[in-house]
């Protein structure tokens, strides 16, 4: 059978059967793309890049942003003990399953955001940053606007849909806006410490509340040197992924919106990073927090009944 096989013949035949029966050829990759040199900003490539169109779980980047801001700013400690309250535990979508009066931390639900795409995590992280959940997503919008995201409108801090399904009334933005976010996320703070960790634990030594957290991005460990940063999907925001990986002191940062598939939207990427260190000529270690992915091997548990809990496969694709 084709799942019997290793990871790199599995990737061959997956990319055989889809481009012969035409089931990846026949669609349109990506609602819009960038990817972009992070030591300058230069753009290698870009494709309907200001397309404005839901960030689904992508939203959280900025969520990141805000909460180190609090943490910079000394309003909040990695240490700090975080009460879980009834609307944090109501959250649904992906989540650690807060319940209501469990205690926790803002280190603890830093990972739950960035490797689980935990929507309680935000949800409770936003309000004890600003107070309110209202008051954190306005401070979103004023960070938007000091970067200079201008087609960047935030309306949650984890990216699900609003109740009406409204695409206008949801958080929106660009590939471009998401590419220069992620250039400041890299340049200014310690995102990669969370984004790299492809497994941790959520409630360690919990006998029976323990979460084994697997991260999202499958490009982890996959495409040599990925290192972040952010999955997302919804029905409305199809398959996101702003992607930074460094090679040989080079960066690469790259943003993919409204992709069909999750497989497309990966394969796509791993063409994007491919052509992006082509593009590049070799230059200093860049001055950007970075750490190596943390890889576990323990086995792999029974396939979630999610869209980003497909097996890892091994790209290796010719720049194109």
């Amino acid at each position: 059978m084709i799942f019997a096989l290793r990871p790199r013949r599995l990737l061959a035949a997956l990319l055989a059967t889809a481009f012969l029966t035409g089931s990846l050829a026949a669609q349109s990759p990506y609602k819009g793309a960038i990817l972009m040199d992070a030591a300058d900003g230069r753009v290698l490539f870009e494709e309907n890049a200001d397309t404005v169109t839901p960030p689904a779980s992508v939203t959280k980047l900025m969520t990141f942003l805000v909460v180190h801001d609090a943490i910079r700013e000394g309003a909040l400690q990695l240490d700090t003990p975080i009460i879980v309250n009834a609307a944090d535990s109501r959250i649904g979508g992906t989540q650690v399953w807060l319940k209501e009066r469990e205690e926790t931390t803002v280190r603890e639900l830093l990972y739950a955001l960035m490797i689980q795409s935990a929507n309680d995590a935000a949800h409770a992280l936003a309000r004890t940053a600003a107070g309110s959940v209202p008051a954190f997503v306005e401070r979103m919008n004023r960070r938007a606007a000091d970067l200079g995201l201008t087609h960047t409108t935030f309306r949650t801090p984890h990216g699900l849909p609003p109740a009406n399904r409204r695409i206008a009334e949801g958080d929106l933005t660009t590939p471009r806006d998401l590419a220069l976010l992620s250039r400041h996320l890299l340049e200014r703070t310690d995102i990669l410490t969370y984004t790299s960790v492809k497994v941790r634990d959520f409630r360690p030594g919990h006998p029976t509340a323990r979460i084994e957290m697997r991260n999202h991005n499958h490009l982890l460990g996959s495409v040599a040197g990925v290192d972040g940063l952010k999955t997302g999907y919804t029905a409305s925001a199809g398959f996101c992924l702003a992607a930074s990986a460094t090679r040989d002191g080079r960066r690469v940062v790259a943003v993919i919106m409204g992709a069909p598939e999750r497989r497309l939207r990966d394969i796509k990427m791993a063409e994007l990073i491919e052509r992006g260190f082509a593009a590049l000529p070799a230059a200093p270690a860049l001055n950007v927090p970075r750490t190596q992915p943390v890889i576990s091997h323990a086995p792999l548990p029974p396939e979630a009944k999610t869209e980003e809990s497909s097996p890892v496969i091994k790209f290796n694709l010719p720049p194109r």
